[in-house]
């Protein structure tokens, strides 16, 4: 497993990296016992940053982590959590929800201090409120020595280049913008750099556009684009690969993007995820891929409640 710096926050994070929300049965009904041992497995490949959330199962994510991790090391793992979003419309980024989310949290998690806590899908609400009362409210924690880091998260772009020169912050979440399908992440490292940011990478699979399953039925992106992404995962399954594959070695193969999260609660599965980032990537099949994402490239969705441009594409 590679390793590299987040930003300027002193982690050494895993190019791979595992997001808890499958721990919470927010894709399938999930086993606690099998959710923890994925979670022991992950960390003996090599994987050292684990990623959660409240809003992932309704707090279920964090119980069953909190399990898992209370049988390891604090050491052997950096951790982060979210605050401000704890159901499908259910948001609160006030400075008191902030704080007192993040003390539920630790409680669930049975730890004392994470070491970054992000602001969790900051689009569904007004700047002003991000600006005024959570941003505050992380700084307050990060000098109690609640949270080492702050952070924040969302789909659009737009918004970190809009935020980011108004706030200090350690680290954003990026999600579904740097896989087979999107890469326009790319845009906004240089801002990263120039600010000491760091990066976390999420959801390589694109929110499960890149799988021979067929998207989701609540995914927001256009048919177009999900035709175009089942076209290319089943393109590989003829010739006897799986997208999968491909697309967590694209995402962790780019040095300049730090770690990539993905979510998994078998054990075998993360096992093997971790597995193809030390295998070298078939370019072949990434050029015969690319040119069939090639008309949907770099196109995306509206978020939600988002207060951006509809139709946006970046």
């Amino acid at each position: 497993m590679k390793y590299r710096p987040l930003g300027k926050t002193g982690l050494e994070v895993s190019a791979l990296s595992f997001g808890a929300s499958s721990l919470g049965s927010v894709f399938r009904e999930t086993d606690d016992a099998e959710a923890i041992r994925t979670v022991h497995a992950a960390i003996d490949a090599g994987i050292n940053y684990i990623d959660v959330s409240p809003y992932y199962g309704a707090t279920k994510a964090e119980t069953v982590l909190g399990k898992a991790i209370s049988q390891m090391s604090r050491d052997r793992f950096y951790l982060s959590t979210k605050a401000g979003r704890y159901g499908v419309d259910t948001f609160d980024f006030s400075s008191s929800r902030i704080e007192s989310s993040l003390e539920e949290s630790l409680r669930r998690l049975n730890t004392d201090y994470v070491d970054i806590l992000f602001l969790h899908d900051i689009e569904f609400v007004p700047p002003e409120i991000i600006l005024e009362e959570a941003i505050p409210a992380l700084n307050r924690l990060k000098k109690q020595g609640k949270i080492r880091n702050s952070g924040i998260c969302g789909l659009p772009l737009a918004l970190f280049e809009q935020l980011l020169p108004q706030v200090e912050v350690d680290a954003i979440i990026s999600y579904c913008h740097y896989s087979l399908n999107d890469t326009s992440l790319l845009q906004l490292l240089p801002l990263l750099d120039a600010r000491g940011v760091g990066l976390v990478n999420a959801s390589p699979l694109s929110m499960g556009l890149l799988s021979t399953r067929g998207t989701p039925d609540w995914h927001l992106a256009s048919p177009e684009l999900k035709e175009t992404c089942l076209k290319a995962a089943r393109y590989l399954e003829s010739r006897g690969e799986d997208i999968a594959k491909l697309a967590i070695q694209f995402s962790t193969g780019n040095e300049r993007v730090p770690t990539t999260l993905v979510s998994t609660a078998n054990p075998d599965n993360i096992v093997r995820n971790a597995k193809w980032t030390e295998v070298p990537m078939d370019l072949e099949l990434l050029s015969e891929v690319s040119d069939i994402l090639k008309p949907v490239h770099n196109t995306t969705w509206v978020s939600g409640l988002q207060r951006y441009n509809e139709n946006i594409q970046v």
